[in-house]
């Protein structure tokens, strides 16, 4: 990786480095995943009615706008940037199931403990990862997420840290019990081929993640997705 692809990664947890992105950004971005190619695993874990979601590191994604139009009543949406935040308010604004809000994911006061059933999370952890001081910030997140959820409540984070870099850190937490599942990176439209994996099946999970490799091979072209969910320090321990 050359000098300035490491600096721009650097800098990807600065809030600055996101508003500068989205003043020249005008048309929505979906990091990773569009919301209909995902659609049937959120709708296995995250019921459509009388649920309150969070999606984190929303920039100007259509995914919240796509789980509206699915049925979900109520999606706060929060990233560091307020060009944005800004920009989706005004965008959204007859739409009362939206609501966006500029807050940093590493410290969300502005929301009491427990009061989210899910949370969704398609990038922001990468994001963090990639800058300085990439473990502390990862961890202060994790800890906000886990406090903000309900009990039972369900953390998805879509990303393309294999469980040999990922599963560390949520276990490391002892709050989360965890499922994986993949699929795989946006292809060319149009492709038939058979899918690696159907989406909803959960892969099985040794201590490391080596298992999805028996059933995968090595080096994959996925996303993982870690469906976690919150259960008590008491019965993880």
């Amino acid at each position: 990786m050359g000098t300035t692809a490491m600096a721009t990664t650097q800098a990807y947890g600065e809030p600055w480095y996101w508003d500068k992105r989205y003043s020249g950004e005008w048309g929505p971005f979906d990091w990773y995943q569009k919301y209909p190619s995902l659609a049937p695993l959120v709708n296995l874990y995250i019921p459509r009615h009388r649920t309150k979601v969070l999606v984190v590191g929303c920039g100007n994604s259509a995914f919240s706008e796509g789980m509206v139009e699915d049925g979900y009543e109520e999606v706060i949406n929060i990233d560091v940037s307020s060009v944005v935040i800004e920009a989706m308010r005004k965008k959204f604004s007859d739409c009362p199931q939206l609501k966006y809000m500029k807050m940093d994911v590493r410290d969300m006061h502005a929301f009491q403990s427990g009061c989210f059933d899910a949370v969704l999370d398609k990038g922001t952890l990468d994001s963090l990862l990639c800058g300085s001081n990439s473990r502390q910030n990862a961890a202060k997140m994790l800890e906000e997420v886990a406090r903000v959820l309900k009990d039972r409540g369900i953390y998805i984070l879509i990303t393309y840290g294999a469980p040999s870099y990922r599963l560390h850190l949520l276990r490391d937490m002892n709050i989360w019990t965890i499922k994986l599942h993949v699929i795989e990176k946006l292809v060319v439209e149009g492709k038939s081929d058979k899918p690696l994996r159907k989406l909803t099946d959960p892969i099985p999970l040794d201590n490391n993640g080596s298992s999805m490799e028996d059933l995968l091979g090595k080096n994959p072209d996925v996303h993982y997705i870690y469906v976690c969910t919150k259960v008590s320090r008491d019965i993880c321990s």
